[in-house]
């Protein structure tokens, strides 16, 4: 079957932090709602080389599927990557992006009963935050759910007023936020690595890790569970981002 590709229109550009912005892009698709599992991606092909090594980037869904057919992309800046370059120095509201997806398996557990703990940094929530909002839209009852993440300074820190008030009306849904490089009142300072080992330090076999970020962190967070902490390979999910 022929990849099938997508027409958006970028309807908003929001700075959601100095390095980071938010893209609202309305699908035109004449053949009915963009479906997709909260936890997917798509793929985007900016106008920036003839290669798709540098054309194709690849970003998660940060909404949850509540058929608009608009998408939000989290999207941070790099100093050396074309495709950010054009989304942040050349890309303006009312203008097309071309993508292809839904892909991905990194998504909800069918069973939601289970202790669900998902470890991030940057933009790596952009994921859990769709799966977390679509839990909520849809009152879908779960055990417990802790999402930890990570950056470096407090203005880095993405859908804070949202998770705060979530976990303030909420008794089963838990937030932390590690800031490395800076200290502030009700955040940990230090690393996402410091939390989930000291709260989970006790093994559980009904607990799943799901993790999201830069591939150093991951990996890292990987040997940290399987090694230090005992945990079975088999309870550890995770998503690369470079």
């Amino acid at each position: 079957m022929p990849t099938q590709w997508y027409q958006g229109t970028v309807t908003e550009i929001i700075q959601m932090s100095p390095t980071t912005r938010q893209f609202k892009v309305r699908i035109m698709d004449e053949d009915g709602i963009f479906d997709f599992l909260p936890g997917q991606f798509i793929t985007l092909d900016l106008p920036v080389s003839e290669k798709r090594l540098f054309r194709w980037r690849s970003y998660s869904i940060a909404n949850h599927p509540d058929q608009s057919n608009q998408l939000e992309l989290v999207v941070v800046k790099s100093d050396t990557g074309l495709g950010t370059k054009y989304l942040f120095d050349e890309i303006k509201v009312g203008e097309k992006l071309k993508f292809k997806g839904p892909d991905g398996g990194f998504i909800l557990p069918p069973d939601l009963e289970k202790e669900i703990v998902m470890i991030c940094t940057g933009t790596g929530v952009a994921p859990f935050r769709s799966m977390i909002r679509y839990i909520s839209a849809n009152k879908l009852p779960y055990k417990h759910i802790h999402l930890i993440f990570g950056t470096r300074y407090a203005n880095g820190i993405l859908y804070r007023n949202e998770f705060e008030l979530l976990k303030k009306n909420s008794p089963t849904f838990f937030y932390d936020v590690a800031l490395s490089r800076e200290g502030q009142k009700d955040c940990h300072h230090g690393y996402v690595h410091d939390v989930y080992l000291e709260k989970y330090k006790e093994i559980s076999p009904d607990r799943h890790f799901y993790i999201c970020g830069w591939s150093h962190m991951i990996d890292e967070t990987v040997a940290n569970l399987i090694i230090k902490a005992g945990y079975d390979k088999s309870q550890i999910h995770y998503e690369l981002y470079g």
